[in-house]
């Protein structure tokens, strides 16, 4: 669908409307793709879907005795493949976070164990012996070799209380939830300007999220951001969505940027103030310090 751009300096902008700058068009607001980088290993997780369907042709053509391995050979590859991406979802999320916990179920090694187990039932249909065993080894290792393991330990809490760590995962993760629905929602009214929107006020809130990781002290003073204001947001969106859907109103649409423009103000001067709070404590602490060095001589 063809878009239309403007600003405040386009020709055709009424001269009025030259004087406020929205936040869609303000350079010191993170943009939509601030931080966020490609899908890991997507293009080989979807080969390992494609791959276990070969499995289908030795169940159907092979036999009697071959339907069952093969079939659950198929079986085996495929909840291998979805563990795979799953856990290299995990991962990538593991590693753009400063404070992460590590996953409670290593999905990827497990689906190296999957892996080689639907190898080995899939080469028991033609290999006798202990071959299809060395198959299966062979593609676990591979697998391992391929797509890696799953993080093992706890990033970034060394010196950090486990507790406020385990508060702030907790609220981190229920914010990724409404902002996950808003743009869900924002989908429906099919407005790829819209969408652009809501995805650049999501990097915005992401910004305190890490700010939050980063200190988990910031959490008392964000709290109100991560719940209620986004809460809000998310219903809000949802709203919007289903009513522009149907009569595609520009004062509403209007009244919902404006919504966005104010959110995305908001947001990004608390996570400043997060920052400026954050550097006053680090000062006062090395002041302390050197106060008392000073008093040892």
């Amino acid at each position: 669908m063809a878009q239309r751009f403007g600003g405040k300096y386009s020709p055709d902008t009424p001269p009025g409307d030259r004087k406020a700058v929205p936040a869609s068009e303000r350079t010191d607001l993170p943009h939509r793709f601030d931080g966020k980088s490609p899908r890991r290993a997507a293009a080989r997780v979807n080969i390992l879907f494609f791959a276990a369907l070969f499995m289908l042709g030795p169940a159907f053509a092979g036999g009697p005795d071959a339907a069952l391995p093969g079939l659950g050979a198929t079986a085996l590859l495929l909840l291998a493949a979805w563990l795979t991406r799953e856990g290299t979802r995990a991962h990538q999320e593991y590693d753009e976070r400063r404070v992460a916990r590590r996953p409670a179920f290593p999905r990827k090694i497990f689906a190296a164990l999957l892996t080689g187990g639907g190898l080995a039932l899939g080469a028991s249909i033609s290999q006798p012996g202990l071959a299809p065993l060395g198959f299966g080894l062979a593609g676990a290792i591979l697998h391992l070799l391929a797509f890696g393991p799953d993080p093992l330990r706890d990033k970034g809490a060394e010196g950090i209380d486990t507790f406020q760590t385990d508060r702030v995962a907790r609220a981190v993760d229920e914010a990724e939830k409404l902002l996950s629905g808003m743009t869900d929602a924002i989908l429906r009214a099919g407005d790829r300007a819209l969408e652009t929107r809501v995805d650049r006020f999501a990097s915005t809130a992401r910004a305190m999220f890490r700010t939050i990781e980063g200190d988990p002290r910031d959490l008392t003073a964000a709290r109100k951001y991560l719940s209620v204001y986004l809460t809000g947001a998310r219903d809000a969106t949802v709203k919007f969505a289903d009513l522009y859907r149907q009569n595609r109103d520009p004062s509403v649409r209007a009244e919902y940027e404006a919504l966005l423009d104010d959110l995305e103000t908001n947001f990004a001067a608390r996570t400043q103030t997060l920052l400026t709070d954050n550097r006053t404590d680090l000062d006062v602490e090395i002041s302390v310090l050197r106060e008392r060095l000073q008093r040892e001589h």
